[in-house]
């Protein structure tokens, strides 16, 4: 069982499932680098890759609509460049915005496989059928990640996203269904 993406991604709405979001960041736009409109990003994927001319990206909590001319690697940053303008003040306007893509466009996983936005808001049951609580954060760890599921009482449940808890995700209908192992709870 392997989770994709990281945390910072976020968004609204629901094109497809409930609770999936719409847009989901992929990064945080810097400032701008030298005389031609390139801005300097903090690259917020696991998939930087996809970040290619002629992809379509929204920036800002408004998502303007922008289309990447060139995207290259510089450290563990990325130099981005926009069709829409190739002029350092008008890149500078756009300093410290969340840039995202549309859920739809993001690339299908292999089997087992989820992103983090798939996994909250899922609710979460016990074998056995009983009620959980709802998966509201997903901690990144060194070995797994765990995922923080709030309990009905507001108490918080510490699950690890290993193949011995987790029994079955599925994402139609809401549920990940769960082993507790020997003193969650």
């Amino acid at each position: 069982m392997n989770l994709s993406e990281n945390k910072f991604e976020q968004g609204t709405g629901s094109p497809g499932l409930p609770g999936e979001p719409v847009f989901l960041v992929v990064g945080k736009l810097r400032r701008p680098h030298g005389v031609h409109g390139e801005l300097w990003m903090d690259v917020l994927t696991d998939f930087p890759e996809r970040l290619k001319p002629g992809l379509t990206v929204y920036a800002g909590e408004d998502h303007q609509v922008f289309h990447i001319r060139r995207c290259r690697s510089y450290g563990r940053s990325l130099l981005v460049t926009f069709e829409e303008f190739s002029d350092p003040d008008k890149a500078g306007a756009l300093r410290n915005e969340l840039l995202s893509v549309r859920s739809e466009d993001i690339p299908d996983l292999p089997e087992g496989e989820y992103y983090h936005h798939q996994i909250l808001g899922l609710h979460v049951v016990g074998e056995n059928g009983d009620n959980l609580g709802t998966v509201i954060d997903i901690l990144e760890t060194g070995a797994n990640d765990v995922c923080v599921v709030r309990q009905e009482s507001g108490a918080e449940l510490l699950l690890p996203i290993v193949d011995a808890t987790v029994l079955e995700i599925d994402l139609a209908k809401g549920i990940m269904r769960v082993h507790l192992l020997e003193g969650l709870i």
